[in-house]
C-alpha cells in the first residue's frame, strides 16, 4: 500500500500543511491500495505563489526553449508509459485497452504543442498594429478522475507553449496516478515554480485556486454541475476560463448506413472508457421503420461486451470509478425502466461473479423517447439508449433536443449527406462514419458542454492575450 503525504511545489515533493488523510480503493476489489494526505488553502497559497514567481522569468522565454521543456517532458514521461498503465488500471479500474490509449495521448500532448508552437505567431500585425500574443498568467488545472493524466498533460503542454505557469489539482481518486506522473515531470528538470501539484477537495483546494486573485486563468475539465460555479467564482477577479463539461452525445444512424456494421459499432462506443466518458455516444438515433433489426444486432452486440477485470486484455468495460458512481449508474437503470423504456440488454445489479467490485451489467434500453431523464441526463456508466425517429429531419431536431453540445456521430453510406448533417448539429466535435480524434484540431462543447476550446492553435490561443502596441 503505498501511502502519499507529499505536495509538489516550486520544484519540489514538500509536506503539507493540511492533515485530511482520503483512502485509495481499487474498483475492482473494494481493497485499499493507498492514502493521500489533502492539501489546504495555506498549501494552495505556497503553490501560487510559487507559480506566480516563476511565471517572471518563464513568461520572457523563447519557443525554442520552451520546445526543449516539452522535449523533456515527452521523454520523460515515455519511460514510465507502462507503469502509468499500469496504476491508471489499478487505482481508476480503466480497461487495458482504454489505459494504454489514454497514457499514449498523454505522451502525444507534447508532440502535439510542439509541432504547434513551432508554426505559431506569437507576432502579428492587423492593419498597421504589431499584435503580441503574450502569457495569460499563472494557470489554475483542475482535472477529473476518468483520464486523468491525459488531461494534466494536455493542460500542462498548452500552458508550456504559452509561457505560462501552472498549479494543477487532481482528482483526489487519482493520487496514485498524478504522483507517478509529478515523479516524470520532476525527472524532467523543469524550472522551479513552473509546475505545482497540490492533492485536495474541490471546496478546498478548488475554491482556493478559483478564488486567488493571482490565478488569471482556469482550465477545468469535469461535470457541469462543477463548472458552473467554477464560472461564477471566477467573475469576481475576471478569470479567464476554459470548461470542458459533461455530454449526452447523440449517434444519428441514417437510413443507407449498413446496419449490421452502424450498430455493434454503436454498441461499443457508448461503453467507452466502461461509459464514463464526456463524448460517448449514449443517445443512439435510428430509423423508426429499422427499429426492430436495430434491437436484434444491439442486444446480439451487447452479449459479445466483456465486462470484467479491467487488466485483462479482452475486457470492455470495467468498473466503475468508486461505490457513489455504481449507486449513480444504477438508479439512472431504476430510473429507465421507471419511465417505460424497454430493456434490451444488461439492467440492474452486477454481473455474475464480479459482486466484489463496482462493476455495472451493459446495460441498453429501446424505444426511449427523448425527454426521458435517461436520454437528457448524463449517466457516466455503460448505458445505452436506442431513440427511433421518422424521418431525416426528426433525427436532427432530436440530436439537438438537449442541454449539451459536446460532440456527435453520424453513419451513412453517402459522405456528403452525412456532411449536410452534420453541419446542423449543435456540437463541437461531429465524427462520420466511425470515431476519430484529431490532436489539432479544436475540442470544446457548444451549449451546456462548455466555454473554450483545447488542443492544437485554438488551445493555445486560449492561454494567451493579444495586446495591440501602436506606434
Amino acid at each position: 500500500m503505498q501511502s502519499i503525504t507529499k505536495g509538489y511545489i516550486n520544484g519540489a515533493f514538500v509536506t503539507l500543511n493540511g492533515t485530511q488523510v482520503f483512502d485509495l480503493i481499487n474498483p475492482a476489489s473494494h481493497q485499499k491500495i493507498g492514502e493521500v494526505t489533502l492539501g489546504d488553502e495555506t498549501d494552495t497559497q505556497r503553490a501560487i505563489a510559487a507559480a506566480k514567481a516563476a511565471f517572471q522569468s518563464f513568461s520572457q522565454t523563447s519557443a525554442a526553449e520552451r520546445i526543449e521543456l516539452l522535449k523533456n517532458l515527452r521523454d520523460a514521461v515515455s519511460k514510465r508509459e507502462k507503469e502509468l498503465v499500469e496504476v491508471m488500471i489499478l487505482e481508476y479500474g480503466g480497461t487495458r485497452q482504454f489505459c494504454r490509449m489514454s497514457i499514449q495521448n498523454a505522451i502525444a500532448a507534447f508532440d502535439n504543442m510542439m509541432e504547434t508552437l513551432r508554426h505559431f505567431e506569437f507576432q502579428r500585425k492587423a492593419g498597421d498594429t504589431l499584435v503580441q500574443m503574450t502569457p495569460v498568467g499563472v494557470v489554475g488545472i483542475i482535472t477529473p478522475w476518468n483520464a486523468s493524466n491525459s488531461f494534466i498533460c494536455n493542460k500542462l503542454a498548452t500552458a508550456i507553449a504559452a509561457g505560462c505557469t501552472v498549479v494543477v489539482k487532481p482528482s483526489e481518486m487519482s493520487a496514485l496516478q498524478t504522483q507517478l506522473l509529478t515523479e516524470c515531470f520532476h525527472e524532467a528538470g523543469l524550472p522551479k515554480g513552473l509546475y505545482n501539484m497540490v492533492n485536495g477537495l474541490g471546496n478546498v483546494v478548488g475554491n482556493a485556486i478559483t478564488n486567488h486573485p493571482d490565478i488569471a486563468k482556469i482550465s477545468f475539465t469535469g461535470s457541469t454541475v462543477t463548472g458552473k460555479q467554477i464560472a461564477k467564482s471566477a467573475v469576481d477577479t475576471i478569470k479567464r476560463v476554459t470548461l470542458e463539461l459533461g455530454g449526452k452525445s447523440p449517434n444519428i444512424i441514417l437510413d443507407d448506413a449498413d446496419l449490421e456494421q452502424a450498430v455493434p459499432q454503436a454498441v461499443f462506443g457508448a461503453y467507452m472508457n466502461s461509459g464514463q466518458a464526456c463524448i460517448a455516444p449514449t443517445r443512439l438515433l435510428v430509423p423508426k421503420a429499422k427499429l426492430e433489426a436495430v434491437n436484434q444486432i444491439a442486444k446480439a452486440a451487447a452479449a459479445q461486451v466483456v465486462v470484467g477485470e479491467p487488466g485483462n486484455e479482452t475486457t470492455n468495460v470495467g468498473p466503475m470509478v468508486s461505490e457513489k458512481q455504481f449507486e449513480r449508474v444504477q438508479s439512472y437503470i431504476r430510473i429507465g425502466l421507471d419511465e417505460g423504456a424497454t430493456l434490451l440488454a444488461g439492467g440492474m445489479g452486477k454481473p455474475e461473479g464480479l459482486e466484489n467490485g463496482n462493476f455495472v451489467k451493459a446495460t441498453i434500453f429501446t424505444n426511449v423517447r427523448n425527454n426521458m431523464r435517461i436520454a437528457q441526463e448524463e449517466i457516466f456508466g455503460p448505458v445505452l439508449s436506442i431513440i427511433p425517429y421518422e424521418n431525416e429531419e426528426e433525427a436532427i431536431a432530436i440530436a439537438n433536443d438537449t442541454t449539451y453540445g459536446l460532440a456527435a456521430y453520424i453513419t451513412s453510406a453517402d459522405s456528403n449527406r452525412a456532411l449536410r448533417v452534420a453541419s446542423r448539429i449543435d456540437a463541437g466535435r461531429v465524427c462520420i462514419n466511425g470515431f476519430k480524434h484529431d490532436p489539432m484540431a479544436p475540442f470544446g462543447g457548444f451549449k451546456q458542454s462548455g466555454l473554450g476550446r483545447e488542443y492544437g492553435v485554438y488551445g493555445l490561443e486560449e492561454y494567451l492575450e493579444p495586446k495591440s502596441i501602436l506606434i
